[in-house]
């Protein structure tokens, strides 16, 4: 008798129960050209708002920019850089590229994207990008979405962000009303030994479910994140 038939390739179906055992996945870059791309042109922009020279190697001037800039000034930066990644062409179909067939693979070829690419700068020691311990279905985003977050640099330890697991976070979920916890902060205490902190090297990206608990904390590394999505 022989074995019933699927569909899914081999490296799809792992992908898929990854992603339904942990909520996340990490991968490589699908198209690191695209990626490549969008890394150059924020590295691009920033250094001519910033009236810089352009600089050869990306990653390390986006890294090491908290030299060239402080937090007084980020935001208007910030929203700088986003206004001119969006007004490319170009910018959304390579961001999309990054993780074309994996988000077809997980959500199907029939996709809605957000108009605009978004930004987030975190330089080191600043506590003014903070985003705590949420899930994004609280604030009535629809469960069905996946999330894409592209890091244009090297990100770990409190540069990048946390997630915490699907098993752990439907049981801390089921009991939040129990624990009566008065503050984000609280939650995040509760919830801190499970949490995954993930290492994410340039030229991979994470793709999750904003139905699971992230966040993210006070960036004590050395180096500034930059990361959409």
């Amino acid at each position: 008798m022989s074995d019933a038939q699927t569909f899914w390739r081999e490296e799809e179906r792992a992908l898929a129960d990854t992603f339904l055992r942990d909520g996340y996945v990490v991968l490589p870059a699908e198209s690191r050209a695209d990626l490549d791309r969008l890394r150059d042109l924020l590295a691009d922009v920033t250094a001519s708002y910033l009236k810089l020279p352009f600089a050869e190697d990306k990653e390390a001037f986006l890294d090491r920019i908290h030299e060239k800039v402080d937090v007084q000034r980020l935001n208007d930066l910030r929203l700088a850089v986003i206004r001119e990644m969006n007004e490319e062409p170009w910018t959304r179909l390579a961001y999309f590229n990054t993780a074309r067939r994996a988000l077809e693979v997980l959500v199907g070829n029939e996709l809605a994207m957000q108009l605009r690419i978004n930004l987030s700068i975190q330089l080191p020691n600043d506590d003014s990008s903070l985003l705590p311990v949420h899930a994004d279905v609280w604030s009535g985003d629809s469960p069905y979405e996946v999330v894409l977050w592209v890091p244009y640099v090297h990100v770990h330890g409190t540069k990048t962000m946390y997630i915490l697991p699907r098993e752990q976070d439907a049981r801390e979920q089921a009991r939040m009303q129990e624990l009566k916890l008065k503050s984000a902060e609280e939650l995040f205490r509760a919830i801190e030994p499970e949490l995954r902190w993930l290492d994410i090297p340039y030229g991979h990206v994470l793709l999750f479910t904003q139905n699971v608990m992230h966040g993210n904390v006070v960036n004590r590394e050395s180096a500034t994140r930059w990361s959409s999505n």
